[in-house]
C-alpha cells in the first residue's frame, strides 16, 4: 500500500486573478511562502520516503519548503505538470469568464481542449498514470506529489469514480493536501480531500 499525499502549490501573486498555467517565473507570494511553511509544520510527522513535484516554479518552491523538515530533495516529475492552457495562459480570469469555452468547462469539461493546449481528458490520463507509477515505485511508503488544482481535481475524480464532467464539484484549495491509498491488488481508498493546515 502506498499513501500518496497530493499537495496543491501555495498561492502566487496571480492566484485567483490570472491563469498563469506553465508560464515561467511565477513564484510564491509572501503569504504563499507562509502557507507552505505551515503545511511543512502540519506534515512534519509524516514519514515521507520521497517528494515529487511538477517542474513549474510555484510547485518546486512549495515542495522545497514542505520537504525540508524531512531532509528530502523534491524530484521534478513531468507528468505532474500544470495543464497546458495554450493561448489562455497569462489571461485574466475575468476575460476568460466571458468566453463560450469557459462555460463549457462547467457543463462538459471532458469535451474541453484549450486553444493550442491540451484536453482535460489528456490531463487526467497522464496524471493518473503518474500516480500509479509513483505508487508502484514506493510500495508500503508515504510519498508526496506537489501539483496543480485542476490536475489534482482530475486525479481525485478518477479515484472517486466520478465522471470528469463532474470534477468541478471538487475543491482543491492552494496549499491543501488530498490523501489516497493506492494498493496493488485492491480498490484505492480516499483518506482525505482538500485538507488545509
Amino acid at each position: 500500500m502506498t499513501r500518496l499525499h497530493l499537495i496543491r502549490h501555495a498561492p502566487t501573486p496571480e492566484t485567483g486573478r490570472r491563469l498563469t498555467g506553465r508560464l515561467p517565473g511565477v513564484g510564491l507570494s509572501t503569504p504563499g511562502q507562509d502557507l507552505a511553511r505551515g503545511l511543512a509544520e502540519a506534515l512534519a510527522d509524516v514519514p515521507f520516503a520521497a517528494f515529487y513535484t511538477s517542474p513549474v516554479r510555484r510547485c518546486r518552491e512549495t515542495a522545497r519548503i514542505v520537504a525540508d523538515p524531512h531532509g528530502l530533495r523534491p524530484i521534478p516529475y513531468q507528468s505532474l505538470t500544470e495543464v497546458d492552457y495554450g493561448s489562455w495562459s497569462g489571461r485574466t480570469l475575468g476575460s476568460l469568464r466571458r468566453t463560450r469555452l469557459w462555460r463549457m468547462l462547467f457543463i462538459a469539461p471532458s469535451r474541453v481542449r484549450f486553444p493550442g493546449g491540451e484536453s482535460l481528458t489528456a490531463v487526467q490520463t497522464r496524471a493518473v498514470a503518474a500516480c500509479e507509477e509513483l505508487a508502484a515505485a514506493h510500495r508500503r511508503s508515504d510519498i508526496a506529489a506537489v501539483s496543480h488544482g485542476d490536475v489534482i481535481k482530475a486525479v481525485v475524480a478518477h479515484y472517486l469514480g466520478t465522471p470528469l464532467d463532474l470534477f468541478q464539484r471538487i475543491t482543491i484549495a492552494p496549499g491543501s493536501v488530498s490523501v489516497l491509498e493506492l494498493l496493488p491488488d485492491a480498490a484505492p481508498r480516499i483518506l482525505g480531500v482538500n485538507r488545509t493546515p
